[in-house]
């Protein structure tokens, strides 16, 4: 069984063609579909109602907890984490299976944005690679429970990076696998703060990760940038 979980919050445009996308791709399949809310105060949890779609509600808001409660909560034995401005690739539910029943313990897609930029394709380009430093959240993450809970699940000290962690953290103890399909993710916040300046943004919060700049100062530095987390 696979069990998808979605961490989401204040998620009122884009949730409801986000499950009926979901929905309709697991169907014929043992799947779940798992909502973690961190407090959505939007209208999120009204259209989820409306949709017969159980949110679980997490004490703490924040990516990694949910993602965590989440696992926690689930029946699958694979567990595969989305967010809800990325659409995996159809089919993706046996692509995953596939990839698991082939021995694999870990992985993701490659990236594409929509709408798209000539330099976003060039940024998605480098998602073909197996390096840690590409990884992210938007991409996805399917995972055996078993290797999940090994090394310990997501960091829930950490506000940003908890993506770049876990996949570190995988990568000592079984192979990571990078799909040649593609999610599309949007690019919304791209356009609206531009697409040069918040890559370089998004590059400056790597760098000073792995230089140990504390995650309060990381959270500041952004949110000074782009004004919202």
């Amino acid at each position: 069984m696979l069990s998808i979980i979605v961490p989401v919050f204040n998620e009122v445009d884009a949730i409801e063609p986000f499950i009926n996308y979901i929905h309709n791709e697991m169907d014929g399949h043992d799947v779940e579909l798992l909502l973690i809310d961190g407090g959505s105060t939007d209208g999120t949890l009204e259209i989820c109602q409306d949709k017969s779609v159980t949110v679980h509600k997490s004490k703490i808001t924040g990516r990694a907890a949910q993602m965590n409660k989440g696992a926690s909560l689930a029946k699958g034995e694979v567990l595969y984490f989305l967010h809800v401005d990325s659409l995996p690739p159809n089919g993706f539910i046996s692509q995953i299976e596939k990839h698991i029943k082939g021995g694999l313990k870990s992985g993701c897609f490659q990236l594409s944005f929509v709408p798209t930029h000539p330099i976003l394709k060039v940024y998605a380009w480098f998602t073909r690679f197996n390096l840690t430093i590409f990884r992210f959240g938007d991409q996805s993450l399917f995972v055996a429970r078993k290797e999940f809970e090994v090394v310990g699940g997501f960091d829930e000290d950490l506000v940003v990076m908890e993506d770049q962690k876990l996949v570190r953290e995988l990568k000592k103890i079984t192979r990571f696998y990078i799909s040649s399909k593609k999610i599309k993710t949007s690019s919304r916040k791209y356009f609206t703060v531009g697409v040069i300046k918040l890559q370089l943004i998004f590059t400056a919060i790597l760098c000073m990760y792995y230089l140990g700049v504390s995650q309060s100062n990381l959270v500041k530095f952004y949110k000074k940038l782009i004004g919202s987390e």
